[in-house]
């Protein structure tokens, strides 16, 4: 009985989402904008991946992808 309710919520979850989708709406986390530019500049200055994260208000693994590319 347990499995089959438990059928029944994942099938209403996503037909929640497929609803969500068709009308528009955006799922899932937003994306962070990052001025790869200035990152790139700031790491040619010498300053550290943990300070530029900190100044651009963004993750340190986001400013160490965004400077490898």
């Amino acid at each position: 009985m347990a499995e089959f309710e438990r059928s029944l919520i994942t099938e209403r979850v996503r037909a929640g989402l497929r609803n969500a989708q068709a009308k528009g709406r955006l799922l899932g986390r937003p994306r962070v904008a990052i001025d790869v530019g200035r990152a790139i500049r700031m790491r040619a200055e010498g300053a550290s991946y943990r300070s530029i994260a900190a100044k651009l208000g963004v993750s340190v693994g986001k400013v160490y992808a965004a400077t490898r590319s």
